[in-house]
């Protein structure tokens, strides 16, 4: 039966864990016999598929560090699975312009057996979805994504692999809150149902055909379950699931790496040793974000039971400061691992393609324009200001507002690229208005205020003050056109990216009011132009300060 401790004890292979597996007969399964598995793992790609300006990480040093598992595997007479967390889509102008081609392809050539559909897949439509599909020789899998009309699941649900006679199964899990984060305008004709639920009906129906069960999910890792306003993630599957063996996640981009029993190792770094969650018996893996890490495990099964006997976060390449005779400088935290030639061969025309375009610089900046995940979440920042001020500059607008899950990365003092630019808005929203009432307009805003910090739902404000305090906003002004105080019954138009007018992020849908106005106008394309109207940017200009108070 499955254990529910989690057990730890020291031995000369690093950290032991054990989970039992339920046995059922397999024609070529022999429960004698004492099984060597090893699954490698990667998730949140996002469209690294070429190193980094500091030669870290990329598909090419993936694939030589997998290779050389693969052949240690193969040379100890085991068996190995790669399988991906999801979200090979979205984040690096290269991919994003080619629909992420040199990623799946990449993937391929690389050897992944099976991979977890996640919630960037749907940034772009089926149709890009399905030739995404075709790129790639491995399932995209996923239990829990019907289409409404027909009833039918648009993805399969798991893959069974024989491996020398054992028989392991992977099923793929989809975070149900991709429907309130994806791009509404692609997700009309899908229903993403609780993968919880789905997993409960599915593992039954594994056992009899499989020894291993495994999980391939996009649902995020939360310490103890504790997800927030996020839907529940990997340990609430595995605790409310049995019979999951191995738990592949992606989604929350963390290294699941573990101090004790529901307690997060959060001094883990690159090159620290790591161990993962366990949960009702089930072991949870995810390997951070990028390829920056590639997650071994390997486990022994024999006699129904799967014990992991190491674990291992591999950095690709990655790097550290230190200071050098007053200097500071970039040094490898493990040992380098060398570019599969072929792999740069095949990925080097896509990595120029376009090139001109992205790196032809549209302005520049004094100072850093702040984007970064865990601050613009949490925080009014001057990047938040400025893409705001340039939408609603764009449709004349009275005010703007732009939900920080749309901004995706800062952009440094100096020069800025097209490049640049793309990074920060890589989802191709189009800018919208919508013309309300005062009385309207205020209702919304306090909607938006009241969205939690650490969500993408968290809102950037721009041409606007006002107070918020026990669900009401007071004291509103606008400031587009001149500076404004509020009048519930005259009109206003207020900028807002079309994925938010959707309802994205749980955003009051404005798409079917009778004042919206699709634009046409791509968000980076706007703030493109936007930056290089000004010329240059003057970052104490856009600093947020205390134009809007949240009580």
């Amino acid at each position: 039966m499955k254990s529910n401790l989690f057990k730890l004890s020291v031995i000369s292979t690093g950290l032991f864990l054990v989970a039992c597996s339920v046995t059922t007969p397999s024609s070529n399964y022999d429960p004698e016999k004492s099984y060597q598995i090893t699954i490698i793992h990667t998730n949140d790609h996002h469209g690294r598929f070429w190193s980094n300006k500091y030669g870290e990480y990329g598909m090419a040093a993936r694939k030589t560090l997998i290779d050389s598992i693969r052949a240690d595997v193969a040379a100890s007479g085991g068996q190995s699975l790669l399988l991906s967390g999801g979200d090979i889509n979205t984040g690096v102008p290269e991919s994003d312009l080619q629909d992420a081609e040199p990623d799946f392809k990449g993937m391929s050539m690389i050897g992944y057996d099976a991979m977890a559909i996640g919630n960037h897949e749907f940034d772009n439509s089926i149709d890009v979805l399905r030739k995404q599909e075709s790129w790639a020789n491995f399932p995209m899998l996923a239990a829990n994504i019907y289409q409404k009309s027909t009833g039918e699941r648009l993805f399969a649900p798991y893959e069974i692999f024989d491996l020398d006679g054992l028989q392991v199964a992977v099923m793929g899990l989809t975070t149900d809150d991709t429907v309130k984060i994806g791009n509404p305008e692609y997700l009309g004709d899908i229903q993403f149902t609780s993968p919880i639920d789905e997993a409960a009906k599915v593992v039954p129906e594994l056992r009899e055909k499989a020894q291993i069960i495994i999980a391939a999910t996009h649902m995020g890792h939360y310490v103890d379950a504790q997800h927030s306003i996020n839907a529940p993630g990997d340990v609430t599957l595995a605790r409310e699931v049995n019979g999951i063996d191995l738990i592949v996640g992606g989604h929350s981009q963390d290294p699941v790496c573990m101090a004790a029993q529901n307690e997060a190792n959060t001094d883990f770094k690159a090159g620290d040793a790591c161990v993962p969650d366990t949960q009702n018996g089930t072991v949870i893996v995810q390997a951070h974000e990028w390829g920056k890490y590639v997650g071994r495990a390997d486990f022994t099964f024999i006699g129904g039971e799967l014990s992991l006997d190491s674990y291992q976060l591999i950095p690709v390449n990655l790097k550290k400061k230190i200071k050098v005779d007053g200097e500071s400088k970039r040094v490898l935290i493990a040992d380098a691992i060398a570019e599969d030639a072929a792999m740069v061969a095949f990925l080097q025309p896509y990595q120029d393609s376009g090139a001109e375009e992205l790196n032809a610089i549209v302005s520049n900046s004094n100072g850093k324009l702040e984007g970064d995940r865990n601050v613009v979440r949490f925080q009014p920042t001057n990047l938040g200001e400025l893409i705001a001020l340039a939408q609603m500059t764009s449709v004349k607008a009275d005010l703007g507002v732009i939900n920080s899950g749309g901004i995706r990365d800062s952009i440094a003092a100096g020069d800025i690229s097209y490049k640049d630019v793309l990074k920060v808005q890589p989802f191709a929203n189009i800018v919208s208005y919508v013309e309300m009432t005062g009385s309207e307009l205020k209702d919304y805003l306090a909607a938006l205020a009241a969205m939690p910090i650490d969500s993408g739902a968290f809102a950037q404000f721009g041409g606007v003050s006002f107070d918020y305090a026990n669900g009401k906003v007071s004291n509103l002004y606008v400031y587009g056109r001149g500076k404004q105080k509020v009048q519930d019954d005259l009109v206003y138009r207020m900028s807002v990216n079309s994925f938010s007018a959707s309802g994205g992020d749980k955003y009051p849908k404005l798409s079917d009011h009778p004042g919206f106005v699709n634009s046409g106008l791509v968000d980076a394309a706007v703030l493109k132009d936007y930056l290089a109207d000004l010329g240059s940017v003057d970052v104490a200009d856009y600093e947020p300060g205390t134009k809007v108070t949240r009580r």
